[in-house]
């Protein structure tokens, strides 16, 4: 269906948030070639049902495939929660089974154990994906004895869309959902950001956040997470073109996300308009 050529790696979010797995991954791997989508013209996914999200995924999953990307992220935790699997059982197998859909979710699972030593995590995240339940659901198979809570945040993705992330009105909302988390169980120990919007409010978190409660961003463990897949696949890194270039498209205004894009990339960008159907 798609043509077996070697390509760039491709990262999907539902729009900017996903910018800052981006960052990340390509600081550790600033070789390879990449395109980033964001669905800008349909976000926020988080209060979509799952089957409109699994659609919309599975609608930029394509896209990309035919872009010639061979390995797509999905940097986007809402399509991670409820599209990666469907896409993973369905529809790579039709498609092509020697492509792979990977997810930000498990990536992030995977540091639970070591980061928390009272095995009492809480997850901050949007709507859907605090809904979906799915970081429960990964940490219970992977780490049993680990309890854990969520909390949805529902303003804070608004508040760095619109740059006030770093503002004295962000006060409220963010020490709202700590109190709140924390109080809901007091022997958290580490908080996991659940959404790839929040590490822009890593500074304003950690102002009301008590001394012995660490922070979990995924960029870093996703983008290591990545390197390592690659080198235990090396059938995979032989199918990913490696000449450093980085093309960016959304399905909204090419200028308005470029603007935006500057808040999370702290650089400009050239920026594609595309339509997904």
């Amino acid at each position: 269906m798609f043509a077996s050529v070697p390509g760039p790696i491709g990262l999907f979010d539902s729009g900017y948030g996903g910018l800052t797995i981006f960052d990340k991954i390509h600081k550790l791997l600033p070789t390879y070639d990449y395109v980033y989508l964001g669905d800008n013209a349909r976000a926020p996914y988080g209060p979509r049902s799952f089957e409109v999200v699994y659609q919309f995924t599975r609608q930029a999953v394509a896209y990309l495939f035919e872009a010639g990307c061979q390995l797509v992220i999905l940097a986007c935790n809402t399509a991670s929660a409820k599209a990666l699997r469907t896409i993973q059982q369905k529809d790579l197998p039709r498609w092509d089974a020697t492509r792979r859909v990977l997810g930000v979710i498990r990536p992030t699972v995977e540091c639970v154990d070591r980061l928390s030593c009272s095995k009492h995590v809480g997850v901050l995240g949007t709507s859907g994906t605090i809904s979906s339940r799915s970081y429960e659901i990964e940490i219970a198979k992977m780490f049993p004895c680990v309890r854990v809570t969520g909390e949805a945040c529902p303003m804070w993705v608004p508040l760095v869309e619109n740059n006030e992330y770093d503002s004295p009105g962000a006060d409220y909302f963010v020490r709202k959902h700590i109190d709140r988390i924390l109080s809901a169980d007091p022997l958290i120990d580490t908080l996991i950001l659940g959404c790839t919007h929040y590490p822009l409010l890593i500074p304003k978190i950690r102002q009301f956040l008590p001394a012995g409660v660490s922070l979990c961003a995924q960029g870093e463990y996703v983008a290591e997470s990545l390197r390592d897949y690659l080198r235990r696949h090396p059938e995979m890194d032989r199918k990913l073109t490696q000449g450093g270039a980085c093309r960016f498209l959304t399905t909204e205004s090419a200028e308005k996300f470029s603007e935006a894009a500057s808040i999370f990339l702290r650089t400009s960008i050239s920026v594609e308009h595309i339509s997904l159907t």
